[in-house]
C-alpha cells in the first residue's frame, strides 16, 4: 500500500506575513506619521528582517529617506520653506500607504 505523504502534492510555502492582526496593521501604519517621517523606513526594515520583502526595498527606503531629511535640512533649516514641508508629507504618506500594503498578495514588487 503506497503512502498518502509519497503521493501528496507540495504546497508553496507561505509568504511570511508582516501584520499579525489588524491593530498590528494600525500601529505599523502609524509609524511613519507619528514620527513626522524620522522612522518612516523602520517598517521597510523590519519587514525585510521577517521576510516579507526583499532588503533592497527596504534598502531603497532608508537611502530616500536619508536623502529627503538631508534635502529638507539643506534646503530650509530654519523651517521656513513650503516646498521642505510638502516633501516631508509626500515622505509620510508615501511611506504608510506602502507600509499598508506589505501585506498584499496582489503586489508582488520588492517580494
Amino acid at each position: 500500500m503506497a503512502s498518502p505523504y509519497i503521493n501528496a502534492p507540495l504546497d508553496p510555502p507561505a509568504r511570511p506575513r508582516m501584520f499579525n492582526s489588524s491593530i498590528a496593521k494600525v500601529v505599523w501604519i502609524l509609524v511613519p506619521i507619528v514620527t513626522i517621517s524620522i522612522a518612516a523606513a523602520v517598517p521597510f526594515v523590519v519587514a525585510a528582517v521577517k521576510g516579507v520583502v526583499k532588503p533592497w526595498l527596504a534598502g531603497v527606503y532608508v537611502a530616500a529617506e536619508v536623502l529627503i531629511l538631508t534635502l529638507v535640512t539643506a534646503l530650509d533649516p530654519q523651517g521656513d520653506s513650503p516646498f521642505a514641508g510638502m516633501l516631508l508629507v509626500l515622505l509620510i504618506v508615501t511611506a504608510a500607504t506602502h507600509t499598508a500594503l506589505l501585506d498584499n498578495d496582489k503586489i508582488s514588487i520588492g517580494k
